[in-house]
């Protein structure tokens, strides 16, 4: 019989050229192994993705070795047909007649049988020689022979690698839940969601938040973290496993990911200087008798016939603008003026306290998270106490939860819950691939995205009753309607409207400074997991380089992102702040999450990943699951990202038109992140050797042909 062989995609591929004896040995035995365990018989299990694997040549192909727990290439041709028991060859009938993994054998465990052609399943010589590994295979590749390593374990375990060094774990399963929901609980909660809801009709928006939880956010939260703890790599190198040619949304979200560091720790800064601010007996922002005040400014608490016009200023809001950011020293985008040394010294604590806590990887962050993950929650409950004995506080409730049935007529109700949903819960960031990447395999990750993702959709809606009873009660005090007081949304509801109202209430100093300590470790949560995405993928992308070298690597990260960060730090900084937070992770981001749910789904197959979970977790998601990866939460993915292209608001910060010209630079920005997709798929069809048709063509032949061998 004069064959060579292709392996494409677990299949063997004649083509018709003599070789070795040697080599068609071994492949002879692969085809024999294909005809006594086909593919649709067995649900093939897959090993843990950080052993040693040769990497398919296909720009479609993943890894073999991460779709089959036995390896064809490390079982003798007399090793098939005359196994004894099943035992011998790795399946066992326990869990449901699932495969045991190979690599669980010992490497001197060899079965023996008569050659190609012979009876199967006699039990004749139960004796074990030592397996024979041929050291290639002959691999027809764009027309040409090249030599390839063959696939498979080696028959004895490899010479320790004094440069390997074995991947990290979380210390205990609670450091890995409290990383999650630090990440997924962020700044946006507190400030996004609340404003979105009232907006959108109130208690009835709750309807459509739900739905779009159920049936887009928590399936592919679900799916991320499957991925990451199956693979155990990050968001760049996991590509090579599922379809390499979609590599490029691991540099996308690399980038993504750096855009979001250049602003948000910005944010954390602003709250960090009004945390040094509120030590202080009587707060900055409580009065109009300082030098940064104008005419404008207007004090209504404890006063009587006070008028309050569409000109007048609060105490907090000229502190935030003439104070903190000294806006009016920019005259927009085109002109930012020079750095704020005071919020400079602030990132510079900021990212000082970030790159102790990641620098030694996850037995670090995980022991901080201990505290800015809980914290933010005691002072929530602390903070909901104090807003429910505010007078007026009800009024703010009622205008919180007030359902508009109305509303859930509009597209744009639906749109933003989608949008709140997946922003909220953070898949396609990279972040929940990188910590679940830390698991033990068998760690139960359904569970624990059922559970973070409930913890994070409930903490929105208690933050909303926070945000809400100290409107209510500000509506009170200034003698108009709640949605009059709650016209301020994103960073202005944190730093204007709440500070404004702290302000005037008994030990005002006290709920100052647990405040923005809580804004502070929110923010900080969420920075620690969107940098630990970024590490994990560039160091397992490159361990040769980086392995032992974590320090250095996060040092330069940071270093990157502090300077990323200058631009924000200007007088015009928020100017910038609000260009970033729109198009460097907007429409984007949601795109990288489509076409990572269609990788997955469609190209990976929903089938192939469904017997990944079953080799973690004993049994396979069920139909609903599967129908939300494959077509519901694509289909919403895609609703949000077309909504969000044709219906784009004009830009506006304070007073302030954002330009064309800055709209069009917010484009590139978002562009600059999303082009590494189809940029990547490019070259890998450039680079791989064959065209897409002979490729088609051999792997059509490659299934017709392995039955009749």
């Amino acid at each position: 019989m004069d064959v060579a062989v292709k392996l494409s995609q677990g299949r063997a591929v004649a083509l018709g050229t003599a070789i070795p004896s040697w080599s068609q040995l071994s492949c002879q035995s692969y085809f024999t192994f294909l005809w006594l365990f086909p593919s649709n018989s067995h649900p093939r299990e897959t090993r843990p993705a950080q052993t040693d694997e040769t990497t398919f040549k296909g720009p479609f192909q993943p890894k073999p070795l991460h779709d089959s727990r036995i390896s064809p290439a490390s079982i003798s041709v007399t090793s098939l047909a005359k196994h004894t028991t099943k035992r011998e060859i790795g399946i066992s009938q326990e869990g449901g007649g699932n495969i045991v993994p190979f690599y669980h054998l010992s490497p001197k465990t060899v079965l023996e049988s008569p050659p190609l052609g012979g009876t199967h399943g006699q039990h004749r010589n139960p004796s074990r020689p030592q397996v024979t590994q041929p050291e290639s295979c002959r691999i027809c590749r764009g027309g040409s022979m090249a030599e390839q390593p063959c696939l498979g374990p080696p028959a004895s375990p490899p010479p320790p690698n004094p440069h390997s060094h074995p991947r990290d774990k979380w210390s205990k399963k609670m450091d890995f839940l409290l990383s999650v929901v630090g990440f997924a609980v962020d700044l946006g909660n507190v400030w996004r969601f609340p404003y979105i809801c009232y907006q959108n009709g109130g208690g009835a928006f709750l309807i459509p938040y739900t739905l779009m939880a159920v049936f887009g956010g928590v399936p592919l939260f679900y799916m991320e973290l499957a991925l990451g703890q199956f693979h155990r790599t990050g968001a760049i190198p996991i590509w090579k496993r599922i379809c390499p040619i979609f590599k490029g949304i691991g540099f996308a979200i690399c980038i993504i990911g750096l855009y979001v560091s250049f602003y948000y720790n910005t944010i954390i800064a602003w709250a960090l200087y009004y945390f040094y601010s509120s030590f202080s007996g009587t707060l900055p922002w409580a009065s109009c008798d300082n030098p940064w005040n104008t005419p404008d400014c207007t004090n209504y608490f404890g006063k009587s016939n006070v008028t309050w016009t569409n000109f007048s200023r609060s105490p907090a809001e000229e502190f935030y603008t003439r104070k903190v950011l000294e806006i009016q020293e920019s005259g927009g985008l085109h002109d930012i003026g020079g750095i704020r040394w005071q919020l400079l010294l602030c990132l510079f604590l900021i990212f000082t306290i970030v790159y102790f806590s990641l620098w030694k990887g996850v037995k670090t962050s995980g022991k901080v998270v201990w505290v800015t993950a809980t914290l933010p929650y005691v002072v929530l409950l602390i903070l909901l106490i104090r807003g429910a004995t505010l007078p007026g506080a009800w009024r703010g409730v009622v205008f919180y939860l007030r359902p508009d049935w109305g509303k859930l007529l509009s597209t744009a109700v639906w749109v933003d819950a989608a949008a709140q949903i997946f922003f909220s819960l953070g898949p396609g960031f990279g972040v929940l691939l990188a910590l679940a990447s830390y698991n033990h395999f068998h760690n139960n990750c359904y569970r624990d995205a059922l559970v973070t993702s409930a913890v994070n959709c409930l903490t929105s809606f208690l933050s909303g009753f926070v945000i809400f009873t100290v409107l209510g009660y500000m509506a009170e005090m200034r003698d108009v309607e709640v949605e009059d007081v709650a016209r301020d949304k994103g960073p202005s509801l944190l730093f204007i409207t709440y500070p404004e109202a702290i302000a005037n209430m008994v030990g005002s100093t006290f709920f100052a400074i647990i405040f923005f300590l809580m804004m502070i470790t929110l923010g900080l949560d969420s920075t620690f997991g969107g940098l630990e995405a970024v590490i994990t993928a560039v160091m397992d992308e490159y361990p040769q380089v980086l392995a032992g070298r974590r320090e250095l690597f996060v040092l330069g990260l940071i270093t990157v992102c502090f300077l990323g960060s200058l631009s924000t730090l200007t007088y015009g900084g928020a100017y910038v702040v609000k260009l970033l937070e729109e198009f460097g992770a907007g429409c984007s981001i949601l795109a990288v999450v489509l076409l990572e749910t269609i990788a997955v789904s469609w190209f990976y197959g929903i089938q192939r990943f469904s017997h990944d979970v079953k080799a973690m977790l004993g049994f396979t998601p069920g139909l609903f699951w599967k129908l939300c990866w494959v077509a519901i939460s694509p289909a919403l993915l895609a609703f949000i990202v077309i909504s969000s292209l044709l219906d784009q608001p004009p830009l506006t910060l304070f007073d302030y038109q954002y330009p064309e010209w800055s709209i069009s630079v917010g484009f590139l920005i978002g562009a600059s992140s999303f082009i590494c997709i189809p940029l990547y798929m490019v070259y890998k069809l450039v680079w791989t050797p064959g065209s897409l048709k002979q490729v088609r063509a051999l792997q059509a032949e490659g299934v017709a042909m392995a039955p009749i061998l």
